[in-house]
């Protein structure tokens, strides 16, 4: 939780310096295109202030999607970063379009274009030195939280300081006698524009169906669960992302005649060397016996027996033996499709039980019989394994 609460400080920081500076530069850009006649820097000028729109949205979204599970969102708020970096990419692609029907109509229109004159290139300048620096400082902090919302804020900036060195070339070549150079600047600023809205849109979108994450990183996972000791195999491995944190789901296989308690442990130890990577949010673990993705082409239309039905049989059969012997333990374990049977036994008197010699085989023989006497599945019986003990 302070991990968060330190991580939403440093993006909230980040981001609103880089408002401010969004702030003095589009104001600054767009008077001084007005004054200097370059559409161009006009244009970019608008492409600074939808910065510091963005910037609103990139502040209002972290702190909502670092809130934690509550009764609405059991999963958290993630998706909320996914959907604001899926809106500032709309945002940056509608800004591209405005920006380059303008400069289409100017290059069509009959008109002598005004040449632009040198503070444009100043404003430029100085905004191509500014943006890039905030790019760097954002990017920088996006990448230690793990923020793909931040990152797409500073690649926001990367593209006005980009556009700003178009409109530096643009304003130049303009003043040099070569008019329409302003208007084509313009319009290649929008290109980009639209190109980086474009990726950062469609990365969202893929997140919000669901898709996989990278091979490589679910092969980096996989390899985690296999490192623990007692995995005999991970599958049905699923995986989606959300904002900057994975979900994931998998099957994990570990031998059949442990108990439930042990395959749970297992599984929570794979379950820690994952959160470890620290970009994990929640996980999903089913621990399974066999195989069950092979297993599936071995079941019938009925199941093997359960305990409800294996148990009174059993208890019955031992209470029909001359020795007073008590069931204090049934284990049962399945495994492609048989039932392997762990049976204690034991005496009511606090006392070791003890058997004469080959009885053990003759109770499971009789045992065997008996069981065969129900209305079952043919050949569910596995191996029985017959054990004395105390009663506690």
């Amino acid at each position: 939780m302070q991990q968060d609460t330190a991580q939403l400080k440093a993006a909230n920081k980040v981001t609103i310096i880089g408002a401010l500076i969004d702030t003095l530069l589009g104001l600054l850009k767009i008077g001084v295109g007005l004054v200097s006649h370059s559409s161009a820097l006009i244009a970019d000028g608008i492409h600074s202030l939808s910065d510091l729109f963005t910037d609103l949205i990139v502040i209002v979204i972290l702190r909502i999607s670092h809130k934690g599970p509550d009764e609405n969102h059991p999963w958290g708020h993630g998706y909320f970063e996914t959907v604001g970096t899926a809106l500032l990419g709309s945002i940056l692609i509608a800004v591209a379009g405005a920006m380059a029907y303008d400069s289409t109509l100017n290059l069509l229109s009959n008109e002598t274009l005004p040449i632009p004159e040198w503070p444009a290139l100043a404003a430029a300048l100085l905004s191509i030195i500014l943006k890039e620096w905030i790019y760097q400082y954002t990017v920088r902090i996006g990448r230690k939280i793990g923020s793909d919302l931040l990152i797409a804020n500073a690649w926001h900036s990367r593209t006005d300081a980009i556009s700003s060195v178009v409109v530096f070339i643009g304003v130049a070549g303009a003043m040099a006698g070569i008019t329409w150079l302003d208007s084509v600047a313009a319009i290649a600023v929008a290109l980009m524009v639209a190109r980086i809205g474009w990726s950062l849109s469609w990365k969202s979108f893929q997140e919000l169906v669901g898709s996989a994450l990278p091979p490589e990183q679910v092969g980096k996972y996989k390899s985690q669960v296999m490192s623990v000791k007692g995995i005999i195999s991970v599958h049905s491995f699923k995986t989606r992302a959300m904002g900057n944190k994975s979900l994931l789901e998998m099957h994990i296989q570990v031998s059949p005649f442990i108990s439930a308690s042990e395959g749970h442990l297992i599984g929570d130890a794979a379950c820690m060397k994952l959160y470890k990577n620290g970009d994990i949010a929640h996980i999903i673990y089913h621990i399974d016996t066999y195989d069950d993705e092979e297993h599936e082409k071995l079941l019938t239309d009925q199941l093997p027996p359960m305990r409800d039905e294996i148990e009174p049989c059993i208890k019955q059969y031992l209470q029909s033996l001359d020795k007073e012997v008590n069931l204090y333990r049934l284990s049962l374990h399945y495994y492609k499709n048989k039932v392997n049977l762990e049976i204690l036994l034991s005496t009511p008197e606090h006392q070791p039980l003890t058997l004469p010699d080959n009885s053990s085989e003759q109770i499971i023989a009789g045992l065997k019989k008996s069981l065969a006497e129900l209305e079952l599945p043919q050949d569910w019986l596995g191996r029985i394994f017959l054990a004395t003990g105390l009663e506690r």
